[in-house]
């Protein structure tokens, strides 16, 4: 280990941040990567524990003490191929990622945790800077070809390893650019989109074959009627096509289907999801033009959702320059601090402040909408009904005399995602779980394999919506299944 004695005497450091005033007015990142010196003081707080509960908190299971010690000696170069031996896209985790490493350090049980996320952060960074992430191409190939349907992290992570491995791999996806909910769903002031393309263009280097614009599913409605998922597509490619061109296919389309609220006055103008209403700034952002799109401009603005997605809607409702914004949260307010004895070092239950809500915003918690109210002449959004409630055993009930009319002209839902879109699944005939995922197992023989001959599945179709890091994993190891299904073994991690 680098420093017997770091975690005695050096204070964790946070990364640092643009000012608010500057930020709001503006879509670019505005955390900035520790300095070198910095990161090396923080890696020196790395106990090298016996048992590394970090790796095994990270769902990559990124080898964290080992590049800690690595960065501590001034040893970047070494450090990036540890972190890349588990983590194709750290500029993804190390910008997005929630971090369930640092809940899991062990110096967290009495301490700050080191900053595992930031040392990420700085260690990849730092790599693109001087030029270490380059192409690796495979050697040999295989003559096999793979088709990823999908393109965001679970999907290129797949497409990456299957392509090094020697497989002739093509990555579809149905929007206009790569990246899934990284390119439309992620708002650029958390991860610029530059950092997708620099890794698009390494994957062509390595032979991957990029084709936008293309849908895959049923001829006439692949989406399913009355989808709101977002669709660019312009051309619409039958399941048989690809089972029939490709020695295997893999499923690794998000879950893009929108958890509704289905209350008097849902159909009312004003009213949208997350999803109708990020993915249009990011096309702006990108340089497209958008007509009609959904501006929070002098509105006010309330997102309906607690999570991450709700705090995206905050950030970027701020920057268009909002009246005001009200986020509602259906669970009771979380202590300020977890009750570390009873959680560590799993994920635990506390309130959480992003950088979104530092911007300015009004928090509720314990309230439910009953109704949208509109102005009764153009079918335009004016206010909503809520009541406040509270969860008695199993059970949420409405507490009496607790109803209020709150004015709104923007609302905008991001209460999660149910699904993949399940027209997909049945344009391809893939047997369902009970919570309408693809259904496949992630064991070690037979793993990630539908029912349907040759047709695997992978990241948020597979497990249902979670995080980039998650679904990252699961591309590399549906990757390594497909191989081992090819040619009968596997050479690629999992």
């Amino acid at each position: 280990m680098g420093k017997v004695t770091g975690f005695l005497e050096y204070e964790r450091i946070e990364e640092d941040h643009a000012p608010v005033t500057e930020r709001v007015k503006h879509y670019k990142e505005f955390v900035l990567t520790l300095k070198s010196d910095d990161a090396r003081v923080q890696s020196a707080r790395c106990m090298d524990c016996g048992t590394p509960f970090c790796s095994s908190g990270c769902p990559v299971n990124n080898i964290i003490p080992d590049f800690n010690d690595l960065v501590y000696r001034d040893d970047w170069a070494n450090a990036i191929t540890v972190l890349h031996s588990t983590n194709n896209f750290p500029e993804f985790t190390g910008r997005i990622c929630p971090a369930p490493c640092e809940e899991a350090c062990v110096l967290n049980v009495n301490d700050d945790p080191v900053g595992i996320k930031s040392i990420e952060h700085a260690i990849i960074d730092r790599a693109w800077a001087e030029g270490w992430v380059r192409p690796q191409p495979a050697k040999q190939k295989t003559g096999k070809r793979v088709a990823v349907v999908g393109s965001g992290p679970a999907g290129m992570a797949a497409a990456q390893q299957l392509a090094r491995a020697g497989h002739e791999v093509t990555l579809f996806e149905k929007n206009d650019r790569i990246g899934g909910l990284l390119r439309y769903g992620i708002p650029d002031f958390k991860m610029e989109k530059s950092h997708i393309d620099r890794r698009v263009a390494q994957m062509k280097a390595e032979g991957v074959v990029f084709r936008t614009g293309v849908m895959v599913g049923h001829a006439r409605d692949p989406l399913g009627k009355g989808s709101k998922v977002i669709n660019w597509a312009g051309e619409t490619l039958l399941p048989e096509q690809l089972i029939a061109e490709f020695d295997a296919v893999l499923l690794a389309v998000g879950a893009e289907q929108s958890r509704d609220l289905p209350v008097p006055g849902r159909e009312l103008d004003g009213v949208y999801f997350a999803m109708e209403f990020l993915p249009q700034q990011n096309k702006v952002n990108a340089g497209d033009a958008v007509q009609g799109q959904l501006s929070a401009a002098g509105k006010h603005v309330i997102v309906i959702g607690g999570g991450d997605t709700g705090s995206d809607c905050v950030g970027t409702s701020n920057r268009h320059g909002a009246k005001s914004v009200t986020q509602f949260e259906l669970m009771a307010e979380p202590p300020e601090e977890e009750n570390k004895p009873l959680t560590w070092p799993y994920w635990p239950y506390k309130l959480r402040t992003s950088s979104s809500h530092e911007e300015g915003c009004e928090r509720e918690f314990a309230i439910a909408t009953k109704a949208f109210m509109g102005d009764g002449k153009g079918g335009k959004l004016t206010a909503l009904k809520t009541v406040r409630v509270e969860f008695q055993g199993a059970k949420m009930v409405e507490l009496p005399g607790s109803e209020q009319i709150l004015e709104a002209d923007l609302v905008l839902l991001a209460m999660g995602f149910v699904s993949p879109v399940a027209a997909v699944l049945e344009a391809f005939g893939v047997e369902k779980d009970k919570r309408g995922n693809a259904k496949a197992s992630t064991d070690l023989i037979g793993g990630y394999r539908t029912n349907v001959d040759k047709v695997f599945a992978a990241g948020d179709m597979r497990r249902g919506q979670s995080l980039v890091v998650w679904a990252i994993r699961e591309g590399r190891q549906a990757a390594r299944a497909v191989d081992e299904a090819l040619m009968g073994r596997s050479d690629l991690p999992r």
